[in-house]
């Protein structure tokens, strides 16, 4: 008797299994499912059941680097991360032989094939819309494994040496284009003031004599400086013809 019920001790102790709170079971019967677990201490009955632990926390996944063509022919490397997480654990188990690997392998040949439609530019310029793209794609074959995939985040677009000097001389160009527009909007604007500030002097009355005397008392401000008078020589011939009266 004592030693029936040291061995029932053993067996039980040996059928313990613990499932952490971030952890789901998936239970076997004879190679049969039964049943999700949830966490806890469980019974598995060694040789006839089994159990197989598997993790719902939200994974990261570094896609690594892939080599794509653009739709205008440009070669370039691109590499994202993907953050998705088990919500279906039996469909998880059942359904794929690996599911950490097919998610990734999945990832690979989406950013390969969408990455492939666009052209430079748009990959570029549209990096957000790029990414919900491939993420839509993925999802659509995840779901029957039982993922849930949260989001895609492309890391990095990197580009052959000699397309990123192009690209740099395309935007120096680009800068210096804007610079001469705003420089010669400036030299209009700076024209149109100019030329409506001669027509009031010329058309007002007393404008140009009281500009006159505004620029002198400008230069009148600093000692050093020699005024010379510039006198119309209608005037001098006035004075002329008053003197010989």
């Amino acid at each position: 008797m004592p030693i029936l019920i040291g061995f029932l001790v053993v067996l039980l102790l040996a059928s313990i299994r613990q499932v952490n709170q971030y952890e789901r079971g998936v239970k076997l019967r004879f190679g049969k499912f039964v049943k999700l677990v949830d966490p806890g201490w469980r019974i598995v009955l060694p040789v006839i059941e089994s159990m197989q632990k598997i993790d719902i926390r939200i994974k990261a996944a570094d896609v690594p680097y892939q080599d794509t063509i653009t739709q205008d022919n440009i070669s370039c490397k691109i590499n994202a991360v993907i953050y998705y997480r088990i919500a279906d654990v039996g469909k998880a188990w059942l359904e794929v032989e690996n599911v950490i690997n097919a998610v990734n392998q999945l990832a690979q040949t989406t950013m390969r094939n969408i990455c492939g439609e666009l052209t430079l530019d748009q990959l570029l310029s549209s990096r957000e819309e790029t990414a919900q793209r491939i993420k839509d794609v993925i999802a659509t074959h995840t779901t029957a494994w039982g993922v849930e995939v949260g989001s895609v985040e492309l890391k990095d677009i990197a580009l052959p040496e000699d397309m990123v000097r192009t690209i740099a001389k395309q935007a120096e160009a680009e800068r210096e284009k804007r610079a001469v527009i705003i420089n010669s909007e400036g030299e209009l604007k700076a024209a149109q003031n100019l030329a409506d500030a001669a027509k009031i002097l010329t058309t007002s009355d007393g404008a140009m004599h009281l500009r006159t005397l505004h620029s002198i008392n400008d230069i009148s401000s600093d000692q050093s400086n020699t005024v010379v008078f510039a006198i119309p020589l209608e005037i001098m011939r006035a004075f002329e013809k008053m003197g010989q009266k």
